[in-house]
């Protein structure tokens, strides 16, 4: 074994390397990180760096090619495994795709170097929002996927520039690497949080979550470089941590086992990267080889370590190597090369012999090999399809297709075209047994003209339990085996459907004892039920109501939350750990239910325990508080760390509904009845108190989530795409979204160019577009854009509000009127009837945490480069300039 680092091999001044890369065909090498003034890629010639005589030769050029296109630091350079593209990913959010032109040599222009080659970018893809950190090529060159700070992994098509087949979205955190499964049937990705994701390929569902390695892991590395085996069966992460260790944690493909790792590094893994080569070996006094896999891994400790899976410590360890983290990690395709990159603006050089490494299986022995273990051929498999794997894994699927071709000559097979989606899940619901009103109530007119609704008596029905939504970014829910399975996630209410009884008539005021509320025997198929106290009060004041339609079609509305009954149910709140099991105690009284919180997730005692006197129908918990919602109407606080009551038992009048704590600990839950109440448990104070919701059912939507916005108002969202917020300055309700309406198609085509995944957004994703047909007076787009304003300003989004006002003022330069593009200027630029007054006015501290100024300088900039608007430019940017003068 040999190492080494080439003086000649770096980037101007000795500029972070970010990432290396050998050519499959091992002529060449790319190296990516910052040049001059932007991202810089540079292609070499491998063989001075191989032979010391071509090193010294005048007649063979060291550097072929380098290419100063990306705007930003380049993060990844990845080449096509046939090796006639090169892919690459940098800060200016974009991936460039390049391939070699036949014009020949040309000269670098300021820098005196000559390009030997010359690499065109043929293609530039620019869907992400933020960084592209990593890029990896599916095996059959049809896909690259690249992964990005904006908590995504797009998924190309690499035969049609720039057509997308998928959008990952799984991770709530930076993803900083992925990796394909060399059979083709997986995709993994890395991500700072905390998780390791597995993507099916035949539809982009997620196949598998990995959390545990790295629940102590901090987000200290640039990259999260992952790497598959090329046997398949393998996937080894970066930075694990083990007994408070740093590992690469290997993940076994058969169930996913996570109980292997690779240890000794100091700091925190980098990178790790496979040899393409399935290895093997003979053994001494064996007439038999012994295949295997050999592995690199990088880290922040500036070593470099080589492992072989058939050996149990590493092969070759090499410290220091380098003066900062190591970055990235490359093979050559025969396996006796391993480059790698640092920070420190270098590259070192590995060689390695067939006698330490091994001898790479031919093709023949691959493919016999991926027979045995997939009863495919890997080759074959990648030509019939890259729509989706065609690689049998399992053995009683390949007998049920053995018996299909025997019924059948021949069989064709139509695969779905993968689309970008979301990824989400649910969990299975239990049924459940509640109460509910019958579908049926009487109407009697008063004398006075009033309408009186008399409430039926209380029936059962069968429904699936709703769950809870938290605003608690990680939740992990298990149910103890072998006890029935339950979870807390978003509930669907829906509306009950009544029939109004009309009965002209005088009746007496009806009138309340103690003994007639405290509860209501209801006789059904001869069963016995319990109406919980307050039920029918909470109905009965709701009855007198003017106007022609009664108010009854409202209440009810929305299902009430349930948990089972003797079922433990658990909940992660980070490391945390809470267990709720309900009628867990009989006494002489009646039932007692426990609360039990776990310091850490496996602890087998709780830290603290406590007991409630009802049934707990929903829970949610933050990082201070847990709150449980129980079945005698009452909403229980306790601290998380000690279970401590910062306060008593809140009582409301009807059953939840939705619950939902944001992580500054405002409170938020909705009744059956449509009542909104929210507190601050930091506090104690209560903010909203019986606001309604049946004012925005007045169509066929019924409800299907309400939760927090980042500014702690509520968000209520309909099934029909509607979207309202409660602003308390208002007192009232306002529109965020409603694609019913014929001005909202307008903004179809608009919305689309806004990142999803921003609040605003999330909102409207389901906004419809125009027909081609429909023509539009000029006034609505102006009216549509001014509304998104409005609603970016409401639920505190700055950069949705940055977006809508650019697009606004870019709108009113081209069509006007000026008096609305003054408007704006206006709001922007304060008072100005004294420079001092303006710097004192509060209207000028800012918008949305953003100064104020700061946005007029934004909007000045683009009016500067409209010729029929500089008198208005002038106008503002001197009034502008007076107010910033010191």
């Amino acid at each position: 074994m040999i190492f080494f680092k080439p003086s000649w091999v770096t980037h101007e001044g000795s500029k972070p390397i970010f990432s290396v890369d050998i050519h499959p065909k091992g002529g060449r090498f790319a190296t990516g990180g910052q040049g001059g003034s932007g991202g810089r890629i540079v292609i070499w010639n491998i063989a001075p760096v191989l032979s010391e005589n071509d090193e010294t030769s005048a007649k063979i050029p060291k550097m072929l090619c380098q290419m100063d296109n990306h705007l930003a630091c380049v993060n990844v350079v990845r080449w096509s495994n046939e090796g006639h593209l090169l892919a690459s990913g940098g800060d200016d959010k974009l991936v460039m795709i390049w391939r070699l032109t036949s014009e020949g040599s040309s000269s670098i222009f300021g820098s005196g170097k000559v390009n030997v080659e010359t690499w065109k970018c043929v293609h530039t893809l620019n869907s992400h929002n933020g960084d592209v950190l990593d890029l990896a090529w599916a095996p059959h060159d049809g896909w690259l996927a690249s992964g990005s700070v904006d908590n995504t992994v797009i998924i190309w098509n690499a035969h049609k520039f720039p057509e997308k087949v998928a959008v990952l979205k799984g991770h709530t955190g930076m993803v900083k690497g992925v990796t394909w499964d060399p059979v083709g049937k997986y995709i993994a990705s890395q991500s700072d949080d905390k998780s390791l994701r597995i993507w099916r390929t035949c539809d982009w569902v997620q196949q598998e979550v990995v959390k545990d390695p790295f629940v102590d892991c901090s987000a200290t590395t640039h990259v999260l470089r992952l790497s598959w085996s090329p046997d398949g069966q393998y996937l080894v992460s970066s930075h694990a941590m083990n007994g408070g260790g740093p590992t690469a944690q290997i993940i076994e493909r058969e169930g996913w086992r996570q109980d292997k790792d690779f240890v000794g590094h100091r700091k925190a893994v980098t990178c790790v990267r496979f040899n393409s080569n399935i290895l093997k070996k003979i053994s001494p006094g064996s007439p038999k080889s012994q295949q295997y896999c050999c592995c690199a891994i990088g880290s922040r400790d500036r070593s470099i370590s080589v492992w072989l899976t058939s050996l149990k410590r590493p092969l070759v360890v090499i410290k220091d190597l380098f003066d900062d983290s190591v970055l990235d990690i490359s093979w050559s395709s025969n396996g006796l090369y391993l480059f790698a990159c640092s920070w420190d603006g270098s590259v070192a050089c590995v060689i390695f012999d067939q006698r330490e490494i091994g001898i790479p299986l031919s093709i023949k022995e691959k493919n016999d090999l991926y027979e045995r273990i997939y009863h495919k051929s890997l080759q074959k498999s990648w030509n019939l399809s890259f729509s989706g794997t065609q690689i049998v894994e399992n053995p009683e699927l390949l007998t049920a297709i053995d018996k299909i071709n025997e019924t059948s000559n021949s069989i064709s097979l139509e695969l779905p075209k993968p689309e970008s989606r979301d990824v989400s899940f649910e969990s299975p619901k239990p049924n459940t047994t509640i109460l509910v009103p019958a579908n049926k109530q009487v109407e009697t007119r008063l004398p006075s003209g009033k309408r009186r609704i008399t409430p039926m008596l209380l029936t059962t029905v069968q429904t699936s339990t709703p769950e809870v939504s938290n605003s608690l970014p990680k939740t992990n829910l298990e149910v103890p085996p072998p006890k029935e399975s339950t979870s807390f996630s978003s509930s669907s209410p829906t509306k009950s459907k009544i029939v109004v009884e009309t009965v002209v008539d005088q009746v007496k005021q009806p009138t309340f004892s103690g003994s007639s509320i405290k509860s209501t025997i209801v006789n059904d198929s001869n069963k016995l039920i319990s109406a919980p106290p307050g039920t029918q009060i909470n109905q009965l004041t709701c009855c007198e109501v003017p106007g022609d339609q009664p108010i009854v079609q409202f209440i009810n509305i929305l299902d009430p939350l349930k948990l089972p009954s003797g079922a433990a149910v658990t909940k992660q709140c980070g490391t945390m750990k809470i267990q709720i099991t309900n009628n867990c105690h009989k006494t002489s009284k009646g039932s007692l239910s426990s609360i039990e919180a776990y310091k850490n997730v496996d602890d087998k005692e709780p830290n603290w325990d406590t007991y409630i006197g009802s049934t707990i129908r929903c829970l949610a918990a933050n990082r201070k508080f847990v709150v449980v919602c129980c079945e005698d109407l009452s909403i229980n606080c306790y601290d998380i760390k000690s279970g401590a009551r910062p306060l008593p038992p809140i009582i409301i009048e009807d059953v939840v509904s939705s619950i939902s704590l944001s992580q500054d600990s405002h409170c938020l839950v909705l009744t059956k009845t449509g009542l909104l109440y929210m507190w601050s448990f930091d506090s104690c104070k209560s903010i909203l108190s019986r606001i309604s919701i049946r004012s925005l059912l007045n169509n066929k939507g019924v409800v299907s989530s309400c939760g927090l916005s980042a500014s702690n108002s509520p968000v209520i969202t309909l099934t029909d795409g509607r979207a309202y917020s409660y602003v308390s300055d208002l007192q009232t309700w306002v529109q965020l979204s409603n694609p019913l309406d014929p001005l909202s198609r307008v903004g179809g085509s608009l919305t689309r160019r806004v990142s999803p995944n921003l609040p605003l957004a999330s909102l409207q994703r389901v906004m419809p577009f125009h027909g081609p047909h429909d023509t539009l007076p000029s006034g609505v787009t102006l009216s549509f854009l001014e509304n998104q304003i409005t609603a970016s300003s409401i639920i505190n989004s700055s950069d949705e509000y940055r977006h809508w006002l650019i697009a606004t003022v870019n709108y009113l330069l081209d069509k006007g009127p000026e008096c609305r593009l003054r408007v704006i200027l206006d709001e922007l630029l304060g008072p100005t009837y004294s420079p001092s007054a303006a710097k004192k006015s509060k209207n000028s501290e800012g918008i949305l945490g953003k100064p104020r100024h700061a946005f007029l300088q934004e909007v000045l900039e683009i009016i500067k480069t409209k010729l029929p608007w500089q008198r208005l430019y002038k106008e503002y940017k001197e009034q502008l300039d007076e107010i910033l003068q010191p």
